[in-house]
């Protein structure tokens, strides 16, 4: 029973699609334009001495200036002719180019000379007594070498000593 008081509680509430009574929002409570305040506000007049105006006047004469001043194309501007004056010349920059290539050869001269620097060689024996041990037998005429003057260097010998 409760489903069918319901049903027919839903079917109570709904809308008609169409209405039969028209409305005009004329005559209705929201066109009521009549009985507000009227503006009293003070406006300012309109005129061309505003801020506005007086900056699209300086611009324009700052770009008429501008253009009558500007350097040509084929000129210099002024900062590029001031920077120009206190540049040193190409000649003085190929003198301190070359200047410093040639200090730089000299330079590496040196470094190659001492990196390549090397000991002279020195032959040490490790068993100095075989100079002198050789057998007195068979030794053909003239082969025998006077070896009493021979001081072999040995491994505790400094290399660079005047003998």
């Amino acid at each position: 029973m409760s489903l069918a008081r319901r049903a027919a509680l839903r079917a109570s509430r709904t809308k008609p699609v169409f209405t039969t009574v028209q409305t005009r929002a004329g005559s209705s409570s929201a066109h009521d334009d009549h009985h507000h305040e009227a503006d009293t506000a003070q406006y300012p007049p309109e005129s061309f001495a505003t801020p506005f105006w007086r900056n699209v006047l300086l611009l324009s004469i700052g770009t008429v200036l501008a253009v009558k001043y500007a350097p040509e194309a084929n000129e210099d501007a002024y900062l590029t002719r001031w920077i120009a004056m206190y540049k040193p010349s190409a000649d003085t920059w190929l003198e301190r180019n070359a200047m410093h290539t040639a200090n730089q050869r000299e330079k590496a001269s040196e470094t190659q000379l001492v990196q390549d620097a090397m000991k002279p060689a020195v032959h040490r024996f490790r068993y100095p007594q075989s100079m002198t041990q050789a057998s007195p037998f068979v030794i053909g005429v003239g082969q025998d070498v006077d070896m009493a003057s021979v001081v072999p260097k040995q491994n505790h010998d400094n290399a660079f000593a005047s003998s």
